[in-house]
């Protein structure tokens, strides 16, 4: 059991081309929600969601799953508040501002604390 979990960490890099590849995918198919106005267009925002979940799937396989959701729920999230304010007319302010670097403080923070925990584990 150990060795499986000594195996998941397989080619990170591809799992950080994935993390892009899922967030890219979902800042499309968020775009695509505003825009869509025809039934064809939400069979394919339908097809841009499905994919985007296997990067979703696919980056998991290589980085910690909590790191990997945290990354694609807070790049999904800014996103789509920066979306909203520069290609939609909405509001942008300085609270939306320090609310979005915080959620990047998190995220580095989680990724540092996954570092930590598997020092920890590797030496006992």
């Amino acid at each position: 059991m150990h060795a499986q979990q000594k195996n998941k960490p397989a080619k990170p890099q591809l799992g950080w081309l994935f993390v892009g590849l899922t967030c890219l995918m979902e800042w499309i198919w968020v775009y695509g929600f505003h825009t869509a106005n025809l039934p064809w267009h939400f069979v394919l925002i339908a097809v841009l969601i499905v994919i985007d979940f296997y990067f979703l799937y696919r980056a998991c396989q290589s980085i910690p799953t909590g790191t990997v959701y945290a990354l694609f729920a807070a790049a999904g999230t800014i996103g789509t508040a920066l979306m909203d304010a520069t290609l939609f007319g909405g509001t942008f302010s300085i609270a939306k501002s320090l609310f979005m670097i915080l959620l990047l403080i998190g995220i580095v923070m989680l990724k540092l604390a996954d570092g930590k925990s598997a020092d920890s584990s590797t030496n006992s």
